[in-house]
């Protein structure tokens, strides 16, 4: 009865209703928490960054251990499941190979936000930079990335 893309008001009362549940869960640690070695968080965060500035620009992210968050513009010619895609599938590889594994990594879709204007740029970037904190997870547990610009906007 809603579709896309949504006012702040009806994305509001949408995230409040569904989403508020799986943020608890995935705070709470639940699911496979494979992104808290290290060494997989760094394959994310090096997958990230690998095509910043060519595919996309890269504005903030955090990789938790359960799940990740990126706040980033597509380039004019790449599509976000282009870009979406191609971070699962070299990412997961990399994993793979490291631990002598197969099989699925990520969830086959992803949630996906509509940036409206600038004050949702910005609660989008606070939201990734308080996460870590809201799951109470200690320095370490995650990897956070801030553009210099968003860090002086949100300072």
């Amino acid at each position: 009865m809603h579709p896309k893309p949504w006012d702040a008001a009806t994305e509001a009362k949408y995230h409040k209703r569904f989403s508020s549940r799986v943020d608890q869960l995935l705070d709470a640690g639940h699911g496979d928490c494979r992104l808290a070695h290290p060494e997989h968080a760094a394959a994310v965060a090096d997958t990230l960054t690998r095509r910043d500035s060519v595919d996309y620009l890269l504005h903030s992210w955090v990789i938790m251990p359960n799940h990740a968050h990126v706040l980033m513009s597509p380039a004019d010619e790449k599509s976000l499941a282009q870009v979406v895609g191609g971070w699962k599938r070299f990412s997961a590889t990399r994993i793979h190979k490291s631990v002598g594994k197969s099989g699925t990594l990520w969830q086959k879709d992803y949630f996906d936000r509509l940036i409206r204007d600038w004050d949702h740029f910005l609660n989008v970037a606070r939201y990734i930079r308080r996460n870590p904190s809201k799951a109470q997870l200690a320095e370490g547990r995650f990897v956070l990335f801030e553009s210099p610009w968003v860090t002086r906007m949100l300072s």
